[in-house]
């Protein structure tokens, strides 16, 4: 809400004002001279202060137009230090209250307000750039002489034409770089809280006062067409007391989810823009014991900060005590490790975007198994949660409850499910989740598996993503849909008047998919990465294990899909089903990416489709069947090593090495697994 009263009756509000003084008013102004323009204070003060108990209400912060403005407003009744009184008002203490146009030309008053009251909140936008440079230049660094820069913000404000909202973002960076640039040289600021206050000036302090959900992206982030991934939830929670703790999360090379927490208070403080230090060890852990590969480049030695991408923030519907966010990991502010997982991805996808001006676009078939602890031999232990069969109606009456909460939650983070069902195993079932651009769908993917196995959890039951937790049972994957789209229009489907349309693709879609064919040995190295994943990944299980493509053609690795709404004849998207539910999936998604990247590159062409079902006595190439010979495919690619990054890739071998070793050695040790993914 936003108030004009400034610019009629004037800002001594009166907060005690009756309801029938605000009557009586109104009846002036009624039968006044026309047409109305209403002037009368008593009215205009009720209504303030009605107004500022709603926003308090709703936890909103109220706008006041102060300073200049209309032609016959009376200015110094504009002034916002008139505003004290309802500053000093009990029912206010909560209160936010912005105040415009830099109060100019009573900035410093202004700057004695935020600084003094906890309530105000400043903005300078229409003062900039609709005076002078030097008069710009003067208002801010008046308001900066006291006013805390976490309560300063700039808005554009453009009315009029166009061109305002262009001149008030130029002008306001020119205007603000010039006074933080003096402050820096004057010692006031260091260059690092400098760089903080402009990105609490131009976003930060914004998205928290006006819950400000659906803006995407960070001040200086090399990442493409950035959205909030899970807007509902953000919180700003950094005086909430109902708030305890946030969860700042990762996953390592290992595919598992890791966090580190930290009390909401010093959290919305301090780490939210400076992140915590995490040993550089973290991201060569194994799978099956917290200790790094022998053969690996990460020692004890050496720190990087966990930053916080602010843009994934979220409450945990789980607990609401707590919310979460996703981390990158940094060397120093500003700088992604080598071996962050979703800077990698991110720097992938900036290079398809660059030399080819494409976006991959992922979607997810999340498949687990929901256990329950039962008592065999006089021993507890975990099994399958019923014994019913695929897209059955009775398991899906016996879990519904279960899985209700669990899409009501990630419906609540802004994730969305576009069907689930039963699946062929004993107590397995899949959500299959909307198409999103690589990034964010990889973020939604690490939310999904935290919303499922903590509903699972909170219920006594454990779920679990394991590729073959139970080697007589039908494995999990987590298969991924991949197409390619420029202006968000799929350009990986084909057209019937296009001549070079072949298989039902695009020449683009062709190229691209050609690379990811022949790159599919090196890429299981990232999307199974476990050697349990090749327990799964078997002849006639519908997960992929030759190396072939089909349309339509569960059985291949690659299938080309034509969904619902799709031409006959044409593909949208395809599928790659040899992807689980242990893979990190910025490194499982960049993989994929990096191949297609290359086919693209050099023209890659594809094999003729297979549309049989496969088998070994037709002379067909196995893929992989074992995390070894996927591990060798990586160690012989050049291009997955040069695009992802060759220290992060010799990390992730030495790990694969270190996990073949282990569990060739203890066969049965997978079983532990299931308490980890």
């Amino acid at each position: 809400m936003k108030s004009i009263a400034a610019y009629r009756s004037g800002l001594e509000i009166n907060p005690r004002v009756t309801e029938l003084e605000a009557e009586e008013g109104l009846f002036q102004e009624l039968n006044g001279s026309k047409p109305i323009r209403i002037t009368n204070k008593g009215f205009i003060d009720y209504i303030f202060t009605r107004s500022l108990e709603v926003a308090v209400f709703f936890e909103l912060p109220l706008q006041v137009h102060t300073g200049l403005g209309d032609k016959d407003l009376d200015l110094k009744k504009s002034n916002p230090i008139h505003l004290r009184t309802v500053l000093a008002d009990k029912r206010f203490a909560k209160s936010k209250i912005v105040l415009l146009h830099a109060s100019y030309p009573f900035s410093k008053e202004a700057s004695y307000l935020a600084s003094a009251y906890s309530q105000v909140y400043l903005d300078f936008g229409l003062a900039t750039p609709n005076i002078s440079v030097q008069g710009m230049i003067s208002s801010l660094k008046n308001l900066l002489e006291l006013a805390p820069t976490k309560k300063v913000m700039f808005s554009t404000n453009g009315y009029a034409f166009p061109e305002t909202f262009y001149l008030g973002a130029k002008r306001s960076r020119d205007v603000v770089f010039n006074v933080l640039s003096d402050a820096c040289g004057d010692g006031d600021l260091t260059i690092e809280e400098a760089l903080e206050a402009v990105k609490d000036i131009f976003r930060e302090n914004a998205l928290r006062l006006y819950k400000l959900n659906n803006v995407g992206g960070l001040i200086g982030r090399e990442n493409v067409n950035k959205q909030n991934i899970v807007p509902k939830n953000f919180n700003n929670s950094q005086n909430g007391e109902d708030l305890a703790f946030v969860r700042i999360i990762w996953v390592d090379a290992s595919g598992q989810h890791r966090c580190r927490v930290v009390p909401a208070g010093r959290f919305y403080e301090e780490v939210k823009s400076k992140g915590v230090g995490l040993p550089r060890a973290v991201m060569g852990l194994v799978s099956y014991k917290d200790e790094l590969p022998e053969s690996g480049t990460l020692t004890g030695v050496g720190e990087i900060r966990l930053v916080p991408d602010m843009t994934t923030i979220a409450r945990l519907p789980w607990s609401t005590k707590e919310e979460m966010v996703l981390a990158e990991m940094h060397v120093k502010p500003g700088e992604a490790w080598e071996y962050c997982p979703r800077s990698a991805l991110l720097r992938v996808t900036k290079i398809l975007q660059e030399e080819f001006n494409l976006v991959m676009d992922a979607g997810f078939e999340k498949e687990f198994y929901i256990l329950k602890k039962i008592t065999r031999n006089g021993a507890e232990e975990w099994g399958p949660f019923d014994s019913s069969v695929y897209c059955s109606t009775s398991a899906f009456d016996s879990i519904s409850p279960i899985l209700q909460e669990a899409y009501n939650s990630l419906q609540s983070l802004n994730i969305s499910v576009e069907q689930l069902h039963a699946e062929v195993g004993k107590g397995q079932f899949e959500f299959s989740f909307k198409y999103l651009q690589c990034n964010f769908a990889a973020d939604n993917i690490i939310y999904a598996r935290e919303v499922i196995r903590s509903v699972a959890r909170k219920h006594g039951l454990l779920a679990t993503f394991v590729p073959k937790y139970c080697l007589n049972d039908i494995g999990s994957g987590c298969h991924v849909h991949i197409s390619l789209s420029h202006n968000g229009r799929n350009v990986f489907i084909g057209s019937e008047n296009d001549p070079e349309t072949q298989y039902g693709m695009s020449k683009i879609g062709q190229n691209f998919l050609a690379g990811v064919y022949h790159h599919l040995p090196a890429i299981l190295a990232f999307t199974a990465p476990i050697p349990n994943s090749y327990d799964r990944i078997q002849p006639h299980t519908l997960s992929g294990a030759y190396h072939i493509w089909g349309k339509e053609n569960r059985e291949a690795p690659i299938r080309t899909a034509c969904p619902p709404g799709v031409p006959m004849g044409l593909v949208s998207n395809f599928e790659i089903k040899s992807f689980d539910g242990c893979v990190n999936p910025h490194l499982g998604l960049a993989s994929i990416l990096v191949a297609g990247i290359d086919g693209l590159r050099r023209g890659l062409t594809l094999p003729e489709p297979l549309d049989v079902e496969p088998s070994d006595s037709a002379n067909l190439e196995r893929l992989p069947k074992d995390l070894g010979e996927a591990v060798a495919a990586l160690v012989g690619d050049k291009i997955l090593k040069e695009l992802i990054g060759e220290k992060l890739v010799s990390e992730i071998i030495a790990i694969r090495k270190a996990e073949i070793d282990y569990y060739s050695k203890n066969p049965e040790a997978y079983k532990d697994l299931i308490h980890r993914y």
